[in-house]
């Protein structure tokens, strides 16, 4: 099996093309081809797809084999081999000069992707991530309220105030002071698997440095410490922005790198950042 590794600041995963190719286990296969020692080393697998609805289909897979609904940084980088290996058709246009608009499917919708190219590369994504939601069974979550805005929460025998975010996978958005004081590896499984989220969720340790700046570390379901979470700066933007601790208009500072995020006046987040390929290979292990 053909495949192509790529990431996003640094959250990698295994790419298979799948206008060429057919994969018939994703889950056994993103299980073994993500372990870091015996496989080809990843944050999960993302099949790309043909798509009745888009231009392509973007299907993700955890670390652990679990599906995910959407994923940040992967379409950012689904974007860009879809552009650099002709897979865009003719539903694809040219938007400003040196940049290309399609369209990719996912298991939460069909977002709209602009890409910035420089001599014929994807320098950078600007993606439209739709409408964050916020009632708990959008995430979903136990929690008898109308929505989980600085909720007072015990967790690994710590008290903290979390913001729970649909940005099409569930986020929950935790504003600390110091983040160093968080020993992410213990929390985060915790989070993870706290009974009030029925199919778990993905947890954010946010400081404000500014009005306009964030800094985050991350807890991924399925996936663990990760080096940054598109969907989850998004869901971090506007944690920030509906508890008034940030502007609507954030750089968020990950592990990996920097993206840039905008809640709009139409109450759609839009993201921005790079997409990076690293390497192709065959993958010579079991049977896909």
């Amino acid at each position: 099996m053909k495949f192509t590794k790529m990431h996003g600041l640094g959250n990698d995963y295994v790419y298979v093309n799948c206008f060429e190719q057919h994969v018939a286990d994703p889950a056994g296969l993103s299980r073994r081809i993500s372990d870091r020692y015996t496989g080809i080393g990843s944050d999960g697998l993302i099949l790309i797809c043909p798509s009745e609805r888009a231009d392509v289909r973007m299907e993700m897979y955890n670390a652990d084999g679990s599906r995910g609904r959407m994923c940040g940084n992967g379409i950012r980088c689904v974007a860009k081999y879809a552009v650099e290996h002709g897979l865009a058709g003719r539903k694809t246009r040219e938007a400003a000069a040196g940049a290309v608009t399609l369209r990719i499917e996912t298991d939460a919708g069909v977002n709209e992707v602009e890409c910035h190219r420089e001599g014929g590369s994807v320098v950078a994504v600007r993606v439209d991530m739709g409408r964050p939601r916020f009632a708990p069974p959008d995430l979903p979550s136990t929690l008898a309220v109308e929505r989980i805005v600085d909720h007072p929460c015990n967790v690994g025998g710590q008290r903290f105030s979390m913001t729970c975010v649909s940005m099409g996978n569930p986020h929950a958005v935790v504003f600390v002071d110091d983040l160093h004081r968080i020993v992410l590896h213990e929390i985060g499984p915790e989070f993870e698997n706290a009974a009030v989220f029925p199919e778990r969720i993905n947890v954010h340790f946010a400081r404000v440095d500014t009005s306009d700046r964030v800094t985050v570390r991350t807890w991924e379901r399925g996936s663990g410490a990760t080096r940054a979470c598109g969907t989850g700066a998004c869901a971090v933007c506007v944690a920030g922005a509906i508890t008034g601790r940030t502007a609507r208009r954030v750089c968020t500072a990950l592990p990996g790198g920097e993206l840039h995020i905008e809640w709009s006046e139409n109450d759609h987040v839009y993201m921005t950042g790079p997409a990076e390929e690293v390497f192709t290979g065959d993958w010579l292990g079991a049977s896909t």
